[in-house]
């Protein structure tokens, strides 16, 4: 089992073309934890404006009906992916990992399936 820190920094590390994570608590909006990031990527802001796109999808599908869990979010730009992987399991209700890759470097396939191992391993 791995804990927040040890979580981010093996999605930095391990994924291709990673330029930051985040654990996110979409209640609040707040980062819980963050690696990476930069001049070119506040991961604060990030956590906080994805927040709002978790919450805009949970009440989309709420007013839908749709009775189904969100697996992850894809945001594509110009040049980075933003995967937004919602946390399932015991004690991470309302959380999520939040990941910023290089489009140029990155293999999402791979990076979607590697972030999902790494959900696996993390304990909150």
């Amino acid at each position: 089992m791995a804990n927040t820190e040890q979580a981010l920094t093996q999605a930095t590390t391990v994924i291709e073309g990673a330029l930051g994570a985040a654990l996110v608590d979409y209640t609040s909006g707040m980062a819980l934890g963050t690696v990476g990031g930069g001049k070119g990527l506040d991961l604060a802001v990030a956590a906080a404006g994805n927040t709002d796109v978790v919450r805009a999808k949970v009440r989309t599908m709420e007013q839908l009906g749709l009775k189904d869990s969100i697996e992850d979010i894809l945001i594509t730009l110009g040049a980075q992916y933003h995967l937004i992987r919602l946390l399932r399991g015991r004690g991470t209700d309302g959380l999520f990992l939040y990941l910023a890759l290089d489009k140029g470097r990155a293999n999402l396939a791979m990076a979607r399936h590697q972030l999902k191992r790494i959900e696996a391993e993390l304990e909150v």
